[in-house]
């Protein structure tokens, strides 16, 4: 198993789930106010190239809570911004800090920075991948409806970082991952290999969500994409998630969104702000499934 969080299956499926469960111990720890510092005196550096709200939030909260501290670190006040290799940056902050956490654009980033440093290392997001996120998804799953294992999934829109997440966790964990994309944005060939018959793909997003016990969907332009937002939009038309697509999932189907959001594009303002939505619940529950992340990398 791995000393760093680089990829959603870095955790094997056993020590997912029963981190999945610490989180939950720690929500309510501090739900009811009780000190729970496992990481009395630990320093966590945080390495932001992509901006951030519930990244940073979750993760400099967390370490707080944990009795630790967390050390923003930004391209443009760090050497990274001036060019320094990552290797050496990984050597230097070995020597001063307990752990990294990075939010950048190449995955090849985080795994230099686990490759040349002696610190357990934590993906806060990729192009590729958002790991973190899907802790908090599967979180939120959990507490609402138990273990995700033989369930059904729509993911609908493109097939971004955080759909590439969702696809490794649903061979891992045992559940239907059913995308809904049209052509052109569906997921990389080698991962739908990879993840075998764990995976579906539809150009219909009704097929997709068909008897759905969870729906979950994501911006159709994410950072870096702004100058494609016009084409995306008119690409993804009849892909938004509203009352009328919900109506082809389960009755009581939850639905998800990993924010922000575009009300008005990928979702339907019904729909996020309405009964089935746990979108609030999940944005929380970064900061619980990260504490028991960290406790898991650092204690």
């Amino acid at each position: 198993m791995s000393k760093h969080f680089l990829l959603d299956t870095d955790l094997d499926a056993a020590t997912y789930r029963s981190l999945l469960e610490r989180a939950r111990e720690l929500k309510a720890l501090q739900r009811a106010g009780t000190p729970h510092r496992t990481l009395d005196g630990k320093v966590l550096a945080m390495i932001f190239e992509k901006s951030s709200t519930r990244t940073r939030v979750s993760f400099e909260t967390g370490i707080y809570q944990l009795g630790g501290m967390g050390l923003y670190l930004s391209t443009r006040d760090s050497q990274l911004g001036r060019g320094e290799p990552i290797a050496d940056t990984a050597r230097a902050l070995s020597e001063m800090v307990d752990a990294i956490m990075i939010r950048t654009f190449a995955q090849d980033t985080v795994e230099q920075l686990a490759e040349h440093g002696r610190v357990p290392v934590i993906n806060g997001l990729t192009d590729s991948y958002h790991p973190c996120q899907l802790l908090a998804d599967m979180q939120t799953w959990f507490d609402r409806r138990g273990d995700i294992r033989g369930a059904r999934v729509a993911w609908i829109g493109d097939a971004n970082n955080v759909c590439n997440s969702w696809m490794l966790v649903a061979k891992h964990l045992g559940f239907e991952l059913h995308i809904g994309c049209p052509p052109g944005f569906a997921p990389d060939p080698d991962l739908l290999k990879l993840c075998g018959s764990s995976v579906t793909v539809h150009q219909d997003p009704r097929a997709a969500i068909e008897q759905a016990d969870l729906v979950t969907t994501d911006v159709f332009s994410s950072m870096g994409q702004e100058e494609e937002a016009a084409q995306r939009l008119s690409a993804f038309r009849g892909y938004q998630v509203d009352d009328t697509l919900m109506q082809g999932a389960s009755k009581d189907a939850l639905f998800m969104h990993c924010l922000p959001a575009h009300r008005g594009e990928e979702v339907s303002a019904e729909v996020i702000d309405g009964p089935q939505s746990v979108v609030w619940e999940q944005a929380g529950n970064r900061l619980h499934a990260q504490k028991a992340l960290m406790e898991h990398l650092m204690a």
